[in-house]
């Protein structure tokens, strides 16, 4: 440790300073704009929100009486819960494989790489609010994903599932293997930050740790195992993370939708509250069991 007359602090302390002044915008816009609407909302899950023009909004408190209607009378929410926890493992894992093939095609010499990597973070843009909501409407982009599903006439996901069904594979994969193949579209377009990072990761590995690994006779395969990956590993975490919540985030799936009709069309402001929570507990729930596998794999590296 080095000091000087001024108290000198360590590279792990300054780096970590770094970072906390870098969140301190979002951390102040937090407390001041989230942290009160968050507890207004954990309240309401506690209890009967009614509206009316005379008394305006009344609560009467019924306790967890919301989140057991959720889990016990509710015929459709545990089903949900449960299919999109699957689609959210699926989705997260084929995300994360791509963006990470197409960072290594994208770190590699070749003319026109930059322009690569430019229509390769065409899908940050592409993904914004706006264009997500002109991609959901607008005709033109509808026709333009059935047609890279289906390119020249021919059924991609029905041509690949009659391969996969005539060698034997087992249901429950195809069923999933099929998903995944019509959901290619927004897969690729999940994938821009993803990509973003693990490039910038791929970019600060010294290119001497490969020519030294080459002299001692190593192959391309291995030094990718004991370079390459160990050294990206770090940034696993970080873009699971970001895909786990991207992809709960998102309107277009089954849970979103049943807040947004509690909330916008029955006006059970109460419920609609308690299924929020539910599911914001079962993201931080899969982050925490995602982190905590990915974990155990990462290498750290000074």
């Amino acid at each position: 440790m080095t000091t000087g007359p001024r108290g000198m602090r360590t590279i792990r302390s300054r780096r970590a300073l770094a970072g906390y002044l870098f969140i301190l915008p979002f951390i102040i816009g937090f407390l001041a704009f989230m942290v009160r609407p968050m507890i207004s909302s954990v309240i309401m899950s506690l209890n009967e929100v009614t509206l009316s023009a005379q008394t305006g909004v009344t609560q009467k408190y019924v306790g967890l009486a919301n989140y057991s209607y959720a889990f016990t009378v509710d015929p459709e929410f545990n089903q949900m819960l449960v299919d999109e926890v699957i689609r959210m493992v699926t989705h997260s894992l084929a995300t994360m494989v791509i963006s990470f093939m197409i960072a290594l095609l994208l770190n590699q010499r070749f003319r026109g790489r930059t322009l690569a990597r430019a229509i390769f973070f065409l899908p940050v843009i592409l993904s914004s609010g706006v264009l997500v909501g002109i991609e959901t409407d607008n005709s033109l982009i509808i026709g333009m994903k059935e047609l890279i599903q289906e390119s020249n006439g021919v059924n991609i996901s029905d041509a690949l599932i009659t391969l996969l069904n005539a060698s034997g594979a087992a249901r429950s994969a195809l069923d999933v293997v099929y998903e995944l193949i019509n959901a290619v579209y927004d897969v690729v377009m999940a994938s821009g930050i993803q990509i973003i990072v693990f490039l910038s990761g791929l970019q600060t590995i010294p290119r001497s740790m490969y020519e030294a690994a080459e002299v001692e006779g190593s192959s391309a395969w291995e030094s990718f195992w004991m370079i390459t990956f160990p050294i990206i590993s770090p940034l696993l975490i970080v873009n699971m993370i970001y895909t786990i919540i991207d992809f709960f985030m998102k309107t277009d799936n089954q849970i979103m939708e049943k807040i947004h009709e509690e909330m916008f069309i029955n006006l059970n402001y109460g419920l609609s509250s308690a299924l929020s929570w539910i599911y914001f507990a079962v993201a931080i729930a899969m982050i925490g069991i995602s982190s905590l596998i990915i974990s155990r794999g990462v290498k750290h590296y000074e």
